[in-house]
């Protein structure tokens, strides 16, 4: 089920808590990828505040938003780059993007499948995709008050198998959202001091979210290899009398 596009909007921009983990998030993503020059970057999903840094450098930034969640403009301020789109049909050629994220836009599809085809289709050769998913064994995915709370979280192994079963090949595992998913005064002013401290722990536990880069796996040749000939010849018919030969 895709969240209301108002509902993340407000959360991630309204709310001092979803600023938090806005903030924590796009951390992360910046210290994996610290620059795209030149790059065409691409998110999915809600995707969008964590695609900021690259507006100034990156050839090309777009948003992809799918139609059950819905579509809003961004950046404010300047020209719109947002697109609605179907989630199993990216308006996208082949071999596109460069830097693709996906933040909202895994756990929450009815067809999470055909999200990761649609993916492994657009990332060009050289390509990375980082897809951004709730902790199974977080805190904010056991609290129904942030879009963390919503869909199928996942285990590391559980999403690095089903990126390899799609043709990815996973590269690096990061985790964010160590604080706890409270609008508290006290933990928002110490937010920053439990994302240093959680980077220096168990991430697959510690972690409210899932960070998974990958990138296409190459293809090898594979199936049914048919010979020309025969291995054997067949021996069906030695017993019958050759023509012209002599009855025994």
């Amino acid at each position: 089920m895709h969240l209301d596009v108002l509902d993340l909007r407000n959360f991630y921009y309204r709310t001092n808590l979803g600023r938090v983990a806005q903030r924590a998030i796009r951390d992360r993503v910046v210290d994996l990828w610290p620059e795209a020059k030149g790059q065409t970057v691409v998110g999915f999903g809600f995707a969008v505040p964590l695609l900021r840094p690259f507006l100034a450098d990156a050839r090309r930034v777009i948003g992809l938003m799918p139609g059950q969640q819905g579509v809003m403009p961004w950046p404010a301020g300047q020209a719109n780059v947002s697109v609605l789109c179907e989630e199993t049909s990216w308006p996208l050629q082949d071999g596109f993007v460069d830097k693709l994220v996906l933040l909202h836009g895994l756990e929450t599809s009815e067809n999470p499948s055909a999200v990761l085809a649609e993916s492994a289709r657009v990332l060009g050769p050289g390509g990375r995709a980082l897809f951004i998913v709730p902790n199974r064994s977080g805190l904010w995915a056991r609290r129904d008050g942030t879009p963390f709370g919503f869909g199928r979280p996942y285990s590391p192994g559980q999403l690095e198998a089903q990126l390899r079963a799609h043709g990815f090949e996973p590269q690096r595992n990061l985790a964010a959202l160590f604080a706890p998913p409270t609008d508290r005064r006290f933990w928002l002013r110490s937010a920053g001091m439990w994302e240093n401290a959680g980077r220096r722990m168990s991430a697959h536990f510690a972690g409210g979210v899932l960070l998974v880069e990958a990138t296409k796996r190459p293809y090898r040749p594979t199936g049914v290899v048919v010979r020309d000939g025969m291995p054997r010849p067949l021996r069906v018919l030695d017993a019958l009398p050759q023509p012209g030969a002599e009855p025994a």
